[in-house]
């Protein structure tokens, strides 16, 4: 059982890193679908991303959440506001990378999980320890700074964190696997994406038959990029702890960042270099207390175990300490360029 246990383990950090790691490296899939545009891209990842999934649950036979959806038009309803939400987070990111704003898309994965916590706090009434103050405050200060050094507030990665902690907040309600959620949002997005992609056709400007079969296939594999990382974190979420893929999830951002400077040769002045060392110390407190509080949480669940093998009977108020806002680094997540676990608000539960 132990061997079978590490074996899991294994498949599920390889997985993760898979999936993170491609997730990262997506700055480079862009650029290769120009003369497309920005909106053409998305267009086409809408409808190729919804045969892809399609093709995979006719493959596995799960459709039954599809009638359980339709009969809840509240769930409707969230699913609808996710779907337009992530169209937002992805044809930002998408014109981002095309524009040759690597690094500033990077930024605004790395402050997502600063903005959740945010989020958390003003929307869900969450009561945040003192390290988590900490590190939203240091997170708006690293803000400041780079409005400093850019002239103007860093608008693209400041959407792209709202756009996804926004995201994650609706996700959370909604409450469907990743697939399965791949599966409704571009339902959702289908028929608008198809209909400017035949309008764009019918104004000759659809690159879609015009630029070679290659350039064809490449859009069209814009449906595999957006989903096949999601498998891939599908399968390290059920195999690895919380806090491993917490860690993980930022090996997106990193990689990012990294193309943004060395592939892509994008400036990095010293007050860029300023706000982003304060993102990243923000980023290290927040997962310092994570990691603390779940190891405390797991040790006072050990003692209670052991008493309760002892015999021992627990006095009143023995329970289990539940800390006020535990919100680890991430943000729930399935398809985005900079994805994260699932959220934990209390209790905690996915990028480009």
């Amino acid at each position: 059982m132990a061997g079978s246990s590490r074996s899991d383990q294994r498949i599920g950090l390889l997985n993760g890193f898979a999936a993170y790691g491609m997730w990262g490296l997506v700055p480079l899939f862009w650029p290769l679908l120009k003369p497309a545009g920005a909106g053409e891209i998305l267009a086409h990842r809408m409808v190729w991303s919804l045969v892809f999934v399609a093709v995979a649950l006719l493959f596995v036979r799960r459709w039954a959440w599809a009638g359980e959806l339709l009969r809840q038009p509240r769930k409707l309803a969230l699913v609808t506001v996710a779907a337009a939400v992530i169209t937002v987070n992805w044809g930002v990111y998408i014109w981002a990378v095309n524009s040759g704003h690597v690094v500033e898309a990077s930024l605004g994965y790395f402050i997502n999980p600063l903005v959740t916590i945010a989020m958390g706090v003003l929307l869900l009434k969450e009561r945040l320890r003192p390290a988590q103050w900490a590190a939203v405050g240091t997170g708006l200060a690293a803000v400041l700074v780079l409005a400093v050094g850019y002239g103007q507030p860093p608008w693209i990665s400041l959407c792209l964190a709202f756009s996804f902690a926004t995201y994650g907040l609706v996700k959370k309600k909604v409450n469907l696997g990743g697939v399965e959620s791949l599966a409704a949002e571009t339902a959702i997005q289908f028929l608008p994406a198809l209909g400017y992609l035949l309008w764009l056709g019918a104004q000759g400007e659809s690159t879609f038959t015009t630029e070679g079969l290659g350039h064809s296939a490449l859009l069209a594999a814009t449906g595999v990029v957006t989903a096949f990382p999601l498998v891939c974190f599908g399968a390290a979420a059920i195999r690895v702890p919380l806090s491993t893929l917490g860690l993980l999830q930022y090996l997106a951002p990193v990689f990012q960042f990294l193309l943004g400077v060395l592939y892509f040769g994008e400036a990095m002045p010293p007050e860029r270099w300023a706000g982003f060392g304060l993102v990243w110390l923000a980023l290290t407190l927040l997962t310092w207390d994570a990691l603390r509080t779940a190891h405390r949480t797991a040790r006072a669940l050990r003692e209670r175990l052991d008493r309760a093998g002892a015999g021992v009977t627990p006095v009143e108020g023995d329970a289990v300490p539940r800390e006020p806002g535990v919100v680890a680094s991430g943000t729930p997540v399935p398809h985005s360029d900079g994805p994260a676990p699932r959220q934990q608000h209390g209790t905690r539960a996915g990028q480009p």
